[in-house]
């Protein structure tokens, strides 16, 4: 019996949507980037539920005729590409004819389109990759897409989607993305009939202050750097604006946002000894390059592309962003004076490659007398230096330590003496830590115990002990808070407000004492008693900036996750000085701990350096 037959379109289409439509935001994208290519000037997004819901596109492109929407839907349909090598000349976004396909598979949709130059224009609606109807319409010139109930026939997808919140942050992602490519567009975003964003055409410069915060138009420095293999150009931002998140960090090339390691690792290189510890700069860095160059079709969501002259471009990065921080005074000043420069250029992989000649003189010999002064020359210092380290030095040397060996005994006797007694009273009290602590390098506490000697890494301490007392309270339901003179105003971006809303109550438990305050605003009117109010505002961005950048659902277990960013946060400063009072107090919270080895995210606290150790270093 044959047992290998072929899938029904639906069917296949359902699997094609798992690799190309994985949330709502997948849908945006897809479409968006459509009515780009259709050189729309104007596009307006709207949502309802996070797209559970509703996503609805509208464009006024060039639209398309009835044969073309109808045949928009099918698999691998395209106007891109016609052959394979097609593939390596791309200038547009979408090009594998899968997307329409997989969202009709997994979605109700509706499209009304209508070219300008037609009177009427077509209505289609699509079931689960059903045609229900296809009827003549009037319409607006353009496109309009309108996907409801995304998922509606997977359930187990749906299932997986994340909370609307996270959901529409992953919009937010996407929207900011393309607006960041296309900032002559006009584009609009709603939301439960919520206008989010309305931006109009504008500049580079413009587009980033409207899509972010407006503070951020102050801290951008330009760059730009043409050369026969790409233009790289666009903005980073100042140092001192280093945030401890990479949230304003983005990488285009040919219109396409991409991620790429390398080139943030340039970035980061270019800013070395600029940055304090911890933190990461911002910036929007736009690639032009050959498409022949490039290889976009690497990932299902096109966001790693492979680069030709991926060092080399890696070195021009490096440089233009070096130049650009070096010419505005933010490096330390750089001499670009190019007189006398040898114009070296970029290895091309069709290079024709010539062997440097060598000239030397046959005739050389190293061991003639005439070469003797050089050589003396050369070694003169050293020469010199080994003459004064003579036996009669050494003989002076040994002398004086000679007259000193009764001082270092006694002293040595001294020493036995004092950690007899530490022996002594730690077996009497039954203590494990002794009384006498030493701080190195203001980052570990050192404590002889029986065994030898311990060492604490203290911030990691701090941490834990936070951690366990922040948990207590969630769990606990009891808040503590320490309020303050004057109250302080946070505002949030329309997709964070909604993140916030869930994490609201739970940050009060904390002791965060916050107030809603008008159109995504809030007052902060206390904070932890354990947080320095003067810091308070930074440690709650910080601790929200992680709850943002969590990957998984973290509804079960969000007091543990709370609890473990807010530790880390706000847990003391690495190379905060200590006195012994306080380090005897952090030590005793410690061992208070369930288990005061390591931190909540399984870094090592204790380390104990027993005598047999310490005597093998003699």
């Amino acid at each position: 019996m044959d047992i290998i037959r072929l899938l029904p379109d639906s069917v296949a289409n359902q699997i094609a949507a798992g690799e190309v439509i994985q949330r709502p935001a997948s849908v945006i994208k897809e479409l968006v980037e459509n009515s780009i290519d259709a050189e729309a000037t104007e596009i307006s997004i709207i949502v309802k539920d996070a797209g559970r819901a509703l996503i609805q596109i509208i464009d006024n492109g060039k639209g398309m005729s009835e044969t073309d929407a109808r045949m928009a839907f099918e698999r691998h349909a395209t106007s891109k590409i016609q052959t394979a090598d097609d593939l390596f000349r791309l200038k547009t976004m979408g090009f594998r004819g899968e997307a329409l396909a997989s969202i009709a598979a997994i979605a109700s949709v509706e499209l009304k389109t209508r070219k300008a130059e037609n009177e009427l224009g077509t209505r289609i609606v699509i079931n689960g990759s059903d045609v229900e109807l296809q009827e003549t319409i009037s319409c607006a010139a353009g496109t309009n897409f309108a996907v409801k109930n995304l998922f509606f026939n997977v359930p187990a997808r749906r299932k997986f989607l994340k909370t609307n919140a996270v959901e529409f942050k992953n919009i937010m992602t996407e929207f900011q993305r393309i607006a960041l490519v296309y900032p002559h567009i006009d584009f609009s975003l709603t939301h439960n009939e919520t206008i989010v964003y309305k931006l109009k055409g504008c500049s580079l410069k413009q587009r980033i202050s409207d899509l972010f915060k407006k503070a951020l138009n102050k801290n951008l420095i330009a760059i730009e750097s043409e050369s026969t293999l790409a233009r790289i150009y666009g903005f980073i931002g100042l140092p001192e604006f280093a945030k401890k998140t990479g949230n304003y960090q983005y990488f285009f090339v040919n219109g396409r946002f991409m991620k790429h390691y390398n080139y943030h690792k340039a970035v980061m290189l270019s800013y070395e000894r600029l940055l304090q510890t911890g933190t990461q700069p911002s910036y929007f860095i736009y690639f032009e390059v050959e498409p022949s160059t490039i290889d976009v079709n690497i990932h299902p969501t096109k966001t790693e592309i492979k680069f030709e002259n991926e060092q080399i471009l890696f070195q021009v990065l490096q440089s233009v962003v070096r130049e650009s921080l070096g010419k505005f005074n933010v490096a330390p000043s750089i001499d670009f004076d190019t007189e006398g420069f040898i114009d070296i250029p970029y290895l091309q992989k069709d290079s024709e490659f010539v062997l440097p000649s060598i000239d030397f003189n046959p005739n050389y010999n190293p061991f003639d007398s005439e070469s003797e002064p050089n050589k003396n020359k050369k070694y003169g210092k050293s020469d010199n230096f080994l003459q004064k380290a003579n036996l009669e030095n050494w003989q002076d040397l040994y002398s004086g330590f000679e007259n000193n060996k009764h001082e270092n005994t006694d002293f040595e006797a001294n020493q036995t003496t004092f950690f007899s007694k530490q022996n002594e009273e730690s077996e009497n009290t039954n203590s494990l830590v002794s009384k006498n602590l030493l701080q190195i390098k203001n980052m570990y506490i050192l404590s002889p115990i029986k065994s030898g000697l311990m060492l604490i890494h203290q911030k990691r301490a701090h941490e834990k002990i936070l951690y366990e007392q922040i948990l207590h309270q969630l769990d606990s339901k009891m808040s503590a808070s320490q309020r303050v003179m004057y109250p302080m105003q946070y505002e949030f971006s329309y997709d964070d407000f909604l993140l916030f809303a869930e994490i609201k109550e739970d940050l009060q438990f904390m002791g965060f004492d916050i107030d809603v305050f008008g159109k995504n605003t809030v007052v902060i009117n206390g904070f932890p008693p354990f947080i320095n109010a003067n810091e308070g505002v930074l440690i709650f961005e910080r601790l929200f900036a992680e709850y943002k950048n969590y990957d998984k659902n973290i509804k079960e277990n969000l007091n543990e996750e709370l609890a473990k960013s807010l530790a880390r946060v706000a847990s003391m400063k690495v190379g905060k000085a200590l006195n012994g009072e306080e380090m005897r107090e952090l030590i005793d919270s410690l061992f208070a701990c369930s288990n005061p080895n390591f931190t909540p995210n399984g870094k090592k606290i204790i380390h104990i350096l027993n005598i047999d150790e310490i005597d093998k270093f003699f």
